[in-house]
């Protein structure tokens, strides 16, 4: 009998090692390596051709010039929520892995849930859960008050079960909760682990390509937020998403990490109502939801997120240190940048907040990954030091430099529009964005430097 040969894979990058290491070659990391068993598959069909899983070889594809290869547009539909579509890059395009993961009670299931039920009334749709039963399914749609006459449900693990179930009902839209319970048989390791998280994934996203068929498949998250599994899962699939917000909180934000179809770190905002999740079409208003007095520390930001700008609120608190290390606390920020930011304040803006704890939070559970709060965040701290409240009607925004000179950021005309139509009449900006004639009602003061934005104020 043949030995079974095996590798070592990474967990964190996908790298793979004929001999077991203590640390990746590839991504440094320490005790990441796992055994992995390797099966003599075949090849599997070509693209285009009647999926029959592992049987029979591949043959010769034709090859085209560059110039020869269709350009029509890729032909979508609606999931039946907007924000969804939004961040998907305007719908679902046939034959697409999409790969959506969250912390536990994020509302995975939930938002998949409400898209088959209404797609089942349009085409063929094919819901398979692992982790559930069919009847905790059925009595969740029921909660939520669902119409789900169409919607054909199979609870199964098995992944080559699943694709001849599917091959034989051929749906148009094809969800399986989780990944992480499915196997393939031809792999001997527990269902979870590296290599049958891989098999089974590209097993499934094989079916979905060559069947036309738009693949879900929801993933584990690890406790820093990451997805679980294989670093190469992601590079399988062509759509990833992240459903982030606690389980106690009311909204739920839905951010593309990757897509092969439209913008990437596109946002989505979801309200958690006893419906369901509930599509927010105007998200700046519901992080606006300010006090009628100013008080110190507040100040509303525009941040550009995908293809929209978002206003949210940043508050900070200054207040005297008891300890010999000074605090530095980001939520929703970086805080390695608000520690830079804190020295540029010293050296160029003559603040120091050596002594001082420093705690900074952008209201409604929003996470900030662009450079265009620089700003906003220093005139905030600003603000709760010197125990003086901004104006509510003031916007800010601008990338600031450790030189102390404020960097323009892209789309500055749509940031200060969208500030105008919620009511601000006055902007502290770039001196690069400021446009040439503001809008009707708007002051709008360009700056270049953090000392001219100090003395803006």
């Amino acid at each position: 009998m043949a030995k079974a040969k095996s590798a070592y894979v990474c967990n964190d990058c996908g790298a793979d090692y004929s001999k077991w290491q203590g640390q990746c070659s590839a991504c440094h990391a320490w005790n990441t390596l796992t055994e992995v068993r390797l099966s003599s598959t075949k090849q599997p069909a070509s693209r285009g051709a009647r999926f029959d899983g592992y049987a029979g070889g591949a043959p010769a594809t034709k090859v085209q010039d560059l110039s020869e290869v269709n350009l029509a547009e890729m032909p979508r539909f609606p999931s039946g929520s907007g924000e969804l579509d939004r961040v998907l890059g305007g719908g679902l395009v046939p034959g697409s892995a999409i790969l959506i993961g969250g912390h536990p009670g994020a509302g995975k299931s939930t938002l998949l849930l409400q898209t088959m039920c209404f797609l089942a009334q349009q085409m063929p749709a094919l819901y398979v859960t692992g982790e559930e039963s069919l009847q905790q399914v059925a009595l969740r749609a029921n909660r939520l008050g669902l119409n789900s006459q169409n919607l054909k449900m199979l609870s199964e693990t098995s992944v080559e079960q699943i694709c001849t179930t599917a091959q034989q009902l051929q749906p148009k839209i094809l969800v399986v909760d989780s990944i992480q319970v499915m196997h393939v048989e031809d792999v001997q390791s527990a269902p979870g682990s590296v290599s049958q998280v891989r098999e089974s994934a590209a097993y499934l996203t094989r079916f979905a390509k060559q069947t036309g068929t738009v693949l879900f498949l929801v993933g584990h998250v690890t406790k820093d937020g990451s997805l679980a599994g294989p670093k190469v899962l992601e590079h399988m699939i062509d759509c990833s998403l992240q459903l982030e917000g606690d389980s106690d909180g009311r909204f739920r934000t839905l951010r593309s990490h990757k897509n092969r179809f439209g913008a990437v770190n596109e946002l989505g905002v979801f309200a958690m109502l006893e419906q369901g999740l509930k599509e927010v079409k105007n998200p700046s208003s519901i992080f606006l939801s300010r006090g009628d007095q100013p008080s110190p520390g507040s100040l509303v930001m525009v941040v550009w997120e995908g293809t929209r700008p978002l206003l949210v609120e940043v508050q900070a608190l200054v207040d005297q240190s008891h300890m010999n290390n000074p605090r530095r606390v980001a939520v929703g920020l970086e805080h390695n940048r608000l520690a830079m930011l804190l020295a540029v304040l010293h050296r160029h803006g003559g603040l120091q907040t050596g002594d001082q704890d420093v705690f900074v939070n952008v209201v409604g559970g929003v996470k900030v990954l662009e450079t265009s709060a620089d700003l906003a965040l220093l005139l905030s701290v600003v603000s709760s030091f010197r125990d003086r409240a901004l104006p509510q009607d003031l916007i800010v925004f601008g990338e600031v430099g450790l030189s102390g000179e404020i960097r323009p950021v892209p789309n500055g005309q749509e940031r200060i529009r969208e500030a105008a139509k919620h009511g601000f009449r006055r902007a502290i900006v770039p001196k690069a964005n400021a446009p040439k004639q503001s809008p009707e009602g708007m002051t709008v003061i360009g700056v270049s430097r953090l000392s001219e934005a100090l003395d803006a104020l």
